[in-house]
């Protein structure tokens, strides 16, 4: 009861100057509090997260909740029922304290919008969260919530993270059901958008998975034709231990700033010194997987959200209408190409990229790298001088968008700092269905680099 308490006390005293949640309901938490408490005294088996106060991401289904997803076009929305991710964290005694703001329809990377205004970052409040998920970091960061849930088609779950100086985890799709995600993620963007956790520690990300995943039979709904009955397993040392790992701090394309380089040369060297083969390697193809990636996010997603935005566009905030002016200004298709016939050729190419890069990653099945080319930005802007060079913002993110596209799993961990005293994530990347071994090639880092340090404002 006294950790609910705390935690809304939190979000009382600092959600006015940072935005993160948009609906949260203090009498629906303390009540589920309560019952957490009395389960306790009558001694009950109890699951791993009971009476862990959690936050979702207001483009995730919460029974009795908003799911807006940010946008006007869905102002008022309320959830009917909890969707499969949020059940069963329930199920293993989670308190669920409300849900947190998002870009509107997800499509940014910073987290601002006409119903709830932007979200500001615990570390600067003149910089952004990042998106889609920055309601979600920036709660979580700053000790509103314990953890929680966000989604990622193209780093929102890991630049948040990376930004805000907090761990998160992007994984394979299907892994973790996105039953009950708004825009709901089908076609060809299924192959791109997952849904995953949060935390401030990969072990509390850990958790949080092992409870999320797992097979979508539609008990609830009409279930996730994504989802595979993966089970979840136990990584053992001697096996981990053997595991090679590669590391790149560039793409020779988008330079990234000299502090980035540093923490992913840190992460090298600290999982170097603890026993690990870690050598220099970049796989071949990643300036494909960037070109390609947009056909599915700016492309399809245009597509998809095409319908919902006809005839509505004075309603839509600055942020989207960018997002829509890009996908209609894409780069000229091949010869006579319909979208639907380019969008083809791109999954086609996307699934021979693929097997590229899974037979590079045979020698090196763990990956270390940059999350972004920057830390957190100010609020609006649209591009930087880096390395003399100037890097425009759909460019700065590449190094999240590759690994939607190959659809690999990929985890973020603190691991330095800005001369401005932003931090920096790494990214650490597994091949398909091996989220075991990101987490425990993450959780090493994590441990050789010692605690986890919270930002100012909560000094």
């Amino acid at each position: 009861m006294e950790v609910a308490r705390t935690h809304l006390d939190r979000i009382e005293c600092l959600n006015p100057r940072l935005n993160a949640f948009v609906d949260y309901k203090q009498e629906a938490v303390l009540a589920q509090a309560r019952d957490a408490e009395k389960a306790i005294l009558r001694g009950e088996d109890v699951g791993p997260l009971h009476g862990v106060p959690l936050s979702i991401k207001s483009a995730i289904d919460v029974a009795g909740h908003r799911c807006e997803a940010g946008t006007r076009l869905r102002a008022g929305h309320i959830a009917a029922e909890d969707a499969p991710l949020v059940a069963r964290l329930r199920a293993a005694g989670a308190v669920i304290l409300g849900v947190t703001n998002t870009p509107e329809l997800l499509m940014a990377w910073e987290t601002d919008n006409l119903l709830y205004g932007r979200t500001n970052n615990p570390w600067d409040l003149t910089r952004t969260a990042g998106g889609s998920s920055g309601g979600e970091a920036a709660a979580i960061a700053a000790g509103l919530s314990a953890g929680g849930a966000g989604s990622d088609g193209g780093g929102s779950i890991r630049v948040p993270a990376h930004f805000c100086g907090i761990c998160g985890l992007k994984p394979t799709p299907g892994r973790i059901p996105s039953t009950g995600h708004f825009p709901k993620s089908g076609g060809p963007f299924a192959l791109i958008g997952v849904v995953g956790p949060m935390a401030r520690t990969i072990e509390d990300v850990r958790t949080l998975f092992e409870v999320m995943a797992g097979w979508d039979d539609g008990d609830l709904r009409d279930g996730d034709p994504c989802s595979a009955p993966v089970e979840v397993r136990e990584i053992h040392e001697a096996s981990l231990r053997s595991v090679r790992i590669g590391f790149f701090e560039d793409d020779s394309r988008t330079p990234v700033t000299q502090e980035t380089r540093s923490a992913v040369n840190r992460a090298a060297s600290l999982l170097l010194s603890c026993g690990f083969r870690v050598d220099p390697f970049r796989p071949e193809g990643l300036e494909e997987a960037r070109q390609s990636w947009w056909e599915f996010f700016g492309t399809a997603g245009g597509m998809i959200l095409e319908p919902m935005l006809r005839g509505h566009e004075s309603e839509l905030s600055p942020i989207l209408r960018e997002f829509h002016s890009w996908t209609k200004a894409a780069p000229a298709r091949p010869v006579a190409l319909q979208p639907g016939e380019s969008l083809l050729a791109a999954w086609l190419g996307r699934d021979a990229l693929r097997e590229k890069i899974l037979v590079q990653m045979r020698k090196y099945p763990v990956l270390i790298c940059p999350t972004a080319a920057i830390p957190a930005f100010r609020h609006g802007e649209r591009e930087w001088q880096v390395e003399g060079k100037t890097v425009k913002y759909l460019d700065a993110w590449s190094y999240c968008e590759w690994f939607n596209l190959l659809g690999f799993p990929a985890a973020v961990v603190p691991m330095g700092y800005s001369d401005e005293g932003l931090p920096i994530g790494v990214q650490i990347v597994g091949r398909p269905w091996e989220e075991e071994v990101v987490l425990a090639v993450a959780g090493k880092l994590e441990m050789e680099r010692g605690p986890w340090r919270g930002p100012p404002l909560l000094e």
